[in-house]
């Protein structure tokens, strides 16, 4: 296994020096190379960290370090204050996850040295390895001062499960929150966008919780993943966890695909057959388009949801249930209790937490990194023949509103690595994104830039289109209903949590929503 070392540089800043910060004594090459004299420090590539003010400085010692090791680089953080401990956490959180996609830990051995840059920043490096968010081993090269000679080892692994070592209540609670929300990311959720982040916190909060959820959200955006991180980060993680989707099955095989059967219960049934929530016994039932349930089989529904108990189809025995349940849906269950369609009292058994999946034209910022871990599916597919985007096609992408949301986007990645050879070009992409993005103006292009046609009439990307005509939408209607959010979001269809996100989007008010 190959071998990475990750460090902040320890060759100091240009201008004065900070006051806590003493002479380094005659003679002390500081920990880093010291480190790397070490006869087992022996890396096959090595990460030096540094923010603007260090950039000078640090390159005599990454020049030194290439003596070492056959790969060294030089990352610059953009952190004007390396002991914020706010700034170098938003700033060390994705650069975490970019060197786990460019070291990835099934072929790198990550070693963290904690010996350099400000005390800070060597906190933040226990509390990312601990939380998992950073796969690595700490190490602490002991000042020369206290080295007493001859000293077996002057390199000592740092490790918090040290017998004695203080326990800090406040560091151990962000610790496991850490760790929730590192594994939940890892597992399915990707994106470093305010809305992900946002939902993987409120995964991390109920996860820990056993009260049922209802997670919303549109089509394609990925609601059986975010139930299958709430599960697997949930004390009943080890137990099933069993899908249904509610909208397949005619009412009656429904209700034997929940509940189970007898044999001889209606015809073709030949045998007994044991229901999903039987199957998630101990464990956890995610229920999929709850919406689409027939009144009948909402009532056994509840039945069961209030007393842990189900009789099979044509049984009479009463079987005891001990099954977290999660439901999703993309319509807006709200109005359907207001239109008499969903029974109220099994919508409010159903919403003990409610989880909102985020479009992904919500996401925008997201959009890169997902096709960059879908090219990773890709290559896998195609042997190690990676794919490149070109920055056009990127932009493309980034302007079409993704009616399907990640499922589309996923599709259309994996439609590149059937068509495309080794370039992703403009060309390459569904006319329908190319359609949504602005044209590229050529050499000669018109004055009014990319947006005139030939005719002469400017055209909007679709994406902006859309924008526009949803807000104008959002502002008549808290117009109409005079800023009420509860009967503007029931008049235009949507969920009262949908619409507070978008007005919150558009910057609308209730009391000001022209």
């Amino acid at each position: 296994m190959n071998r990475l070392l990750l460090t902040w540089s320890d060759a100091g800043t240009l201008g004065p020096a900070p006051a806590h910060q003493g002479r380094r004594p005659e003679g002390d090459r500081g920990p880093v190379l010291r480190l790397l004299d070490q006869e087992e420090s022996r890396y096959d590539a090595i990460v030096v960290l540094t923010i603007p003010a260090g950039d000078a400085p640090s390159r005599a010692l990454v020049e030194r370090a290439r003596e070492r090791a056959p790969r060294v680089e030089l990352r610059v953080v953009d952190v004007d204050d390396p002991s914020d401990y706010a700034k170098l956490f938003r700033a060390l959180g994705p650069l975490s996850a970019k060197l786990k996609r460019a070291f990835p830990p099934a072929a790198w051995a990550t070693d963290v040295l904690l010996s350099a840059g400000t005390p800070q920043a060597q906190t933040l490096w226990v509390i990312l390895v601990q939380a998992g968010l950073l796969p690595a081993r700490m190490l602490q090269v002991i000042p020369a001062a206290f080295v007493p000679r001859p000293h077996p080892r002057a390199v000592r692994e740092v490790r918090l499960d040290i017998e004695g070592f203080p326990e800090i209540r406040a560091l151990r609670e962000e610790v496991v929150r850490l760790r929730a929300e590192a594994r939940t990311r890892d597992a399915v959720l990707v994106g470093e966008s305010e809305p992900m982040r946002f939902l993987r916190a409120r995964i991390a909060r109920v996860a820990a919780t056993d009260v049922p959820v209802l997670i919303l959200g549109e089509t394609g955006t990925g609601k059986e993943l975010a139930a299958r991180a709430i599960h697997e980060h949930s004390p009943r993680g080890r137990g099933p966890f069993i899908a249904e989707n509610c909208g397949v099955f005619a009412e009656g095989v429904l209700a034997s695909e929940l509940f189970g059967h007898e044999a001889g219960a209606f015809t073709g049934a030949a045998g007994r057959r044991r229901g999903v929530f039987e199957q998630a016994h101990g464990g956890t039932l995610f229920l999929d388009e709850i919406g689409e349930l027939s009144p009948r089989v909402q009532a056994s529904l509840l039945r069961v949801l209030q007393d842990g108990t189900l009789r099979r189809v044509g049984g009479e025995a009463t079987i005891e249930l001990d099954v977290r349940v999660l439901a999703a849906t993309h319509r807006d269950l709200a109005a359907m209790v207001e239109r008499g369609e969903f029974r109220e009292d099994l919508y409010y058994r159903l919403r003990g937490a409610v989880i909102e999946v985020p479009p992904l034209r919500a996401r925008g910022g997201d959009i890169e990194i997902l096709v960059h871990a879908f090219l990773d599916e890709v290559r896998a597919r195609r042997k190690g023949r990676g794919l490149k985007v070109t920055r056009e096609a990127l932009r493309s992408l980034c302007s079409h509103p993704w009616p399907g949301n990640v499922r589309e986007l996923r599709a259309e990645v994996l439609r590149w690595g059937v068509f495309c050879d080794q370039t992703v070009d403009v060309g390459d992409l569904a006319p329908e994104i190319t359609a949504a993005a602005p044209p590229r103006p050529a050499g000669g292009a018109d004055a009014r830039g990319a947006g005139a046609e030939a005719g002469g009439e400017d055209v909007a990307p679709l994406a902006g289109a859309v924008a526009s005509a949803e807000r104008a939408a959002i502002g008549r209607a808290l117009r109409v209903h005079r800023g009420n959010i509860s009967r503007a979001a029931r008049a235009l269809a949507i969920d009262r949590n949908t619409l507070k996100r978008k007005m919150a989007a558009y910057g609308l008010r209730g009391d000001e929503a022209a």
